[in-house]
């Protein structure tokens, strides 16, 4: 029988720090300059990518990842095309899922993130918003932020509107469905004066008021667009 070892003389390994990181951009070329700066600035972490939001769901379902850096504008599989209210529902879904996931958001035009204002607000964990314009070292300094837990968001979002999800359903079935007053009082289950209400609001919030001739819905519509309200 072997003599019993001096509990003091046994090593222990101290618990890996190493992280896991998804990036996920449907362009190929940046999305690989986004995983060699990743890798370059943290050589000890394990970095995997998808260009897809159904590959980007697998692979953070499956990795449990630190971080997922994240493009608003992807396609939902491989063959569509890229929109960013793709990129707004697999944010809403990781952050659901997955409150205590770090998430760095990389985009060419952060707008439509304000459909998210009060579940970023939420969210437990790190969430940052970077430019791709920016210079590959602001970028990596926001990340990192998001890595270690904490926040920034741009001013226009702090500042931010503040809409119902009863309003952004509205707007996204008149100016993304073409949906008539009649067909959106269908769709919601609720009256055409309650359609009408919902614009009055909706106006208000943007600002967009009748002027003579202008269309008032139209304007709505621009507007909407313009504070990344829809696509």
């Amino acid at each position: 029988m072997e003599p019993l070892k001096n509990p003091e003389m046994i090593q222990t390994q101290p618990p890996s720090t190493a992280k896991t990181i998804v990036a996920i951009d449907d362009h190929e070329m940046i999305l690989s300059g986004i995983a060699n700066l990743l890798r370059q600035k943290h050589p000890e972490a394990t970095v995997e990518v998808a260009q897809t939001r159904r590959a980007g769901e697998q692979l953070i379902a499956s990795l449990k990842p630190d971080l997922a850096v994240v493009d608003l504008a992807i396609p939902e599989q491989t063959g569509d095309k890229a929109s960013a209210e793709n990129g707004v529902m697999l944010l809403e879904s990781l952050m659901q899922q997955y409150p205590l996931l770090n998430i760095a958001v990389l985009s060419a035009n952060a707008a439509p993130l304000i459909r998210l204002k009060p579940q970023i607000d939420n969210h437990e964990a790190g969430f940052t918003v970077s430019d791709k314009g920016w210079t590959a070292t602001e970028i990596l300094k926001k990340v990192d932020i998001a890595l270690d837990g904490g926040r920034y968001l741009p001013r226009e979002m702090k500042l931010g509107l503040e809409l119902k999800p009863e309003w952004l359903e509205l707007l996204r079935l008149a100016f993304q469905e073409s949906l008539t007053d009649k067909m959106i009082a269908k769709r919601m289950s609720i009256s055409e004066k309650t359609v009408q209400n919902y614009f009055h609001k909706v106006q208000d919030v943007l600002e967009v008021y009748p002027e003579e001739g202008q269309n008032l819905r139209i304007q709505t519509g621009i507007k909407a667009r313009e504070a990344g309200l829809i696509d």
